[in-house]
């Protein structure tokens, strides 16, 4: 049988946590900052965890993590 592939860009946007969950960055945090506060975009910049409900279709789109 052959190998499983991971989804790459599943891979670029997530890494597995030493607990065995997936780290993100934030969204909105690309194009059209100058609107945005300084506030805003400072708190866009914090790692979130994955909500848990969205786990098991990250692990199976990341076989090997």
């Amino acid at each position: 049988m052959p190998k499983m592939k991971t989804n790459r860009g599943t891979a670029k946007r997530f890494k597995r946590t030493a607990s065995g969950g997936f780290k993100r960055a934030q969204s909105h945090k690309n194009h059209i900052l100058t609107k945005k506060s300084t506030k805003r975009k400072r708190h866009l910049r914090t790692i979130e965890q994955v909500a848990d409900a969205d786990v098991a279709m990250i692990r199976r789109l990341m076989p090997y993590s």
